[in-house]
């Protein structure tokens, strides 16, 4: 009902919330987004983790991170752990994978774009961190919310 009054887009925003997937076939796990732990605002790292986001899509090492931080890359990954509980790596293949569902979502661009468009090397290395992460492949994840057929390849 959501989806025919308001789109995919916000039928899946909903479902998230609700941690139920848009239709569930048989035997499938539940589609939990696992979002960052909040930094505060104001946090030291918040612009990093800014930049980071909008970078994900270039290949970025720690030792560019942690110069873009101005920090060697030792103080940035004690840092890292203090204010977000994860890894600067970790964090960076988390906020790719949140970018490609989105994309997964709102385009019908083939999963081997979504996975240069969103910075992973390889689309085997895409689809094997998006299915430890998500619980799913990319392609069951865009059926399930889309909630239509597999769509054109662009």
């Amino acid at each position: 009902m959501i989806r025919r009054d308001h789109g995919s887009a916000v039928a899946a925003d909903a479902a998230r919330l609700s941690v139920m997937p848009l239709e569930r076939e048989g035997g499938q796990g539940q589609f939990i987004v696992h979002e960052q732990p909040p930094s505060p605002d104001g946090a030291p790292l918040e612009p990093l983790l800014r930049w980071m986001e909008e970078n994900a899509g270039r290949e970025l090492t720690v030792g560019e991170i942690a110069a873009h931080a101005g920090m060697s890359t030792r103080t940035l990954n004690r840092r890292f752990r203090e204010q977000t509980a994860t890894t600067p790596v970790r964090w960076l293949h988390r906020a790719r994978i949140r970018q490609a569902q989105y994309l997964l979502e709102t385009t019908a661009h083939a999963v081997d774009r979504i996975a240069t468009q969103v910075g992973f090397g390889s689309p085997t290395a895409f689809r094997d961190r998006f299915k430890r992460q998500v619980g799913t492949s990319p392609h069951a994840y865009r059926r399930a919310f889309q909630g239509s057929p597999e769509p054109q390849r662009i």
